[in-house]
């Protein structure tokens, strides 16, 4: 249990926030920190690895087993997110957790309460890992990583378990859409792969949304406001009336399961000009392709109320539902469901309300449904994970690399 706790702390360490605003891959260079990290510890355990320039990890294990089986891959991601600081991360270690609320303490009166989050009595008597109220944690998706490394370590200090060939990657970028862009699935050479990059224990996923961003710019004019009547367009009041077009019951705090959304994560301007960011989100495609286009008929109407030119849109497409690319392959799922029922965990097959890796990954020819990694509440200062959860999905991972070997 020490050296897995050990191996997160060490990562989460390191800061490797991905940057949206950047074209250079990855986008942050200190993201390469840890993936060099990662590829000095695989060679260190005997286990052959690459860093390329696009900051792809891959390692390989040869198979051991004597039988012709499929090449399994796991994958995880090591940047977080944009949301919150991913800088001097102080984690909080609580051990034989109670079960009641627990005080973030690098912040006076923050806690994570039950009240707020009732799945924390599911882990009473355990170890939680928190923060301490001033950055994000990191196990998204630091735990991933350590999981998979955990797991790997365990293979090469056992010879006598048997498994087929098994590859390892690593990537940057992911929680800004780009995580395997440029990611290379024949040189990987798996047939099958998992990313490691969910929830709860038992979270098991093939279906994600159909993603987009929408980066609205509005052109205002400005003057002094004392003889700004009739003829001042204020650009921050004007986006605010934008963004009042879209449907108030369609953001993420009113949607579940299957409901898509229109989320707005950003904001930035003057009177003069402003831009308002948003994410786009449906896991089905029509419904997906009209939320695009209720997004350029809002910018439409803005335009024919105060002037052609006065708001602008660029859409990028981020990932698609990976479940079609899946599906065909479920033995996958099937492997995945045995692994844990093995550990004695229940399954929840379950839509993503995000994206992973294994979206793109899917489309490009490696089917890549995604497992839990253990954490709750990523992207913010709230976000914790608990030990024992990262330890049942190293397992996870050693039952499915069994599983494929029979």
């Amino acid at each position: 249990m020490e050296q897995l706790i050990d191996r997160f702390l060490r990562y989460v360490s390191v800061d490797t926030q991905s940057n949206p605003e950047s074209e250079s891959q990855p986008s942050a260079a200190k993201e390469l920190d840890l993936l060099k990290m990662l590829k000095d510890e695989l060679e260190a355990m005997g286990v052959e690895a690459e860093l390329d320039e696009y900051g792809y990890v891959m390692a390989t294990i040869p198979s051991n087993c004597g039988k012709d089986v499929p090449a399994v891959g796991f994958i995880a991601h090591v940047d977080t997110a944009p949301d919150a600081s991913g800088k001097d991360i102080k984690p909080q270690i609580i051990k034989d957790y109670d079960g009641g609320d627990i005080a973030l303490k690098g912040v006076e009166e923050l806690y994570l309460k039950v009240e707020d989050f009732p799945e924390m009595k599911d882990y009473e008597g355990q170890t939680l890992i928190t923060t301490d109220g001033t950055t994000l944690l990191g196990a998204d998706d630091k735990a991933g990583v350590a999981e998979i490394m955990d797991a790997v370590q365990y293979i090469i200090e056992h010879p006598e378990f048997k498994h087929g060939k098994i590859c390892i990657g690593f990537t940057p970028d992911e929680e800004i859409g780009r995580g395997v862009v440029k990611f290379d699935v024949e040189k990987f050479g798996a047939d099958y792969a998992y990313t490691m990059d969910g929830g709860a224990v038992g979270e098991l996923e093939y279906e994600n949304f159909n993603a987009a961003s929408a980066s609205v710019k509005i052109q205002g004019s400005n003057l002094h406001p004392g003889y700004a009547k009739g003829k001042m367009k204020n650009a921050i009041l004007i986006g605010m009336e934008l963004n009042s077009l879209l449907p108030v019951e369609q953001r993420p705090e009113y949607t579940c399961g299957y409901e898509g959304f229109f989320h707005i994560i950003g904001f930035n301007g003057s009177v003069e000009e402003a831009t308002f960011s948003y994410i786009i989100r449906d896991h089905d495609m029509d419904l997906y392709e009209k939320r695009k286009q209720t997004m350029q008929e809002c910018v439409d109407f803005i335009n024919r109320k105060y002037g052609e030119g006065t708001a602008s849109v660029e859409i990028k497409h981020q990932y698609y539902n990976m479940r079609k690319m899946v599906e065909p392959h479920y033995h996958i799922i099937e492997k995945a469901v045995k692994a844990m029922e093995m550990e004695g965990i229940k399954p929840r097959i379950q839509p993503i309300r995000g994206g992973t890796d294994g979206a793109n990954l899917s489309f490009k020819g490696l089917p890549c449904p995604n497992i839990f990694a253990g954490g709750h509440n990523f992207h913010g200062k709230l976000e914790f994970v608990p030990l024992e959860s990262m330890i049942k999905a190293s397992k996870v991972i050693l039952n499915i690399i069994s599983l494929f070997a029979e």
